[in-house]
């Protein structure tokens, strides 16, 4: 689709523009979203937690990014930055990527599409209390695969947000023949 939009605000990340009377953000400085269902051999998910400033909470996710975000990167390719993003925000690396598959973010509010993949095989090559690059702190959980609903349950209930990306990589993870 060519963008026919216009940029009526252009901020250093994000630029808010209009198409049809509908106004809505696209990234500036990315191509392209990531997230990764990452599974280990015991069925156990990573998943992440970090705070949030535009909703002012720590939220718990699965590990995910933006890709073509990183100097000299802007065209890296989605499933480059699922691996980077693997390995920033856990420690881990995977032998084997699945494409999951991909949809808008927040269709009303962003042109953002975000690509989910399934990643097994996992190793841990780094080891640190906290991952991330700059000022990310992140907390990272590996919760077995039954478990999942009650651990977010309960985060939810000391006032953590979860993001709905992880029950639709769990939902779309169901019929993929590789699952653990």
């Amino acid at each position: 689709m060519s963008d026919d939009s216009q940029i009526i605000h252009a901020g250093r990340f994000l630029h808010m523009r209009s198409r049809e009377g509908w106004e809505f953000v696209s990234r500036a400085n990315a191509s392209g979203v990531v997230g990764v269902l990452a599974v280990t051999a015991l069925r156990q998910v990573l998943l992440v937690e970090q705070f949030r400033p535009p909703i002012g909470r720590n939220v718990i996710e699965l590990p995910a990014g933006l890709a073509g975000d990183e100097p000299l990167q802007k065209e890296e390719p989605l499933l480059t930055a699922a691996k980077r993003e693997l390995l920033e925000e856990t420690g881990y690396e995977a032998r084997s990527w699945y494409s999951l598959g991909d949809g808008p973010s927040s269709a009303g509010l962003t042109d953002e599409t975000v690509t989910l993949f399934l990643a097994i095989g996992l190793l841990k090559v780094r080891e640190l209390d906290y991952f991330g690059v700059g000022r990310e702190r992140i907390r990272l959980y590996c919760v077995p695969i039954g478990e999942v609903r009650d651990f977010l349950a309960k985060r939810q209930k000391d006032g953590v947000a979860v993001d709905f990306k992880i029950a639709a990589a769990l939902y779309l993870s169901q019929t993929h023949s590789m699952m653990p």
